[in-house]
């Protein structure tokens, strides 16, 4: 798979959008760590790694408004952590294909690369929100304790993926088309 940026270059600050996590990691400063965003219609989970990029760690949940607003909030949680770099899961269909949400996330990735020059990767998320979902079962946690949580350990389990494929050196992810 080619890496490629979204969208075309008129406006875009940064390296743009990639699907190719070996192009993704050339672009990576050092010793910054990643966030991780699982994008929902009412919230994003965010998770963050450390600097060395092996461990992924829940952060918070965002409230979703306009996407302006949510944009600054991200960059601004984002500075004031020194991410190096997003990886926003892609909740594409079992088949591969596109459903709305992953059509949403891919403009919400666009958009957002358009605002910044941190580099942004889209991880194929198939079954994250359901792998958060069991992992919270066993943890016999409430419904409601659930809910509050699961957007953001869907968001580390997203940006786990991502860094241990980086770590072990298999960089391709079959995350569909930019």
């Amino acid at each position: 798979m080619s890496a490629g940026a979204t969208g075309g270059a008129e406006g875009r600050k940064g390296p743009g959008v990639f699907l190719d996590a070996s192009a993704f990691a050339r672009v990576l400063p050092r010793g910054n760590p990643l966030m991780g965003l699982d994008v929902g219609t009412k919230t994003v989970g965010l998770a963050l790694s450390d600097v060395t990029h092996m461990i992924a760690s829940g952060l918070t949940t965002l409230a979703r408004t306009k996407f302006t607003a949510d944009a600054r909030a991200l960059l601004d949680l984002a500075a004031a952590h020194r991410v190096g770099g997003f990886v926003i899961g892609l909740p594409i269909n079992l088949d591969g294909s596109d459903g709305p949400r992953a059509q949403a996330t891919r403009a919400f990735a666009r958009s957002l690369a358009r605002l910044t020059p941190i580099p942004i990767l889209l991880w194929d998320e198939r079954l994250s929100t359901a792998a958060a979902e069991r992992t919270l079962l066993e943890a016999d946690m409430s419904r409601r304790r659930r809910a509050q949580v699961i957007d953001k350990v869907a968001a580390t389990l997203i940006l786990q993926g991502a860094l241990d494929r980086l770590e072990r050196g298999e960089l391709e992810n079959d995350g569909g088309k930019p």
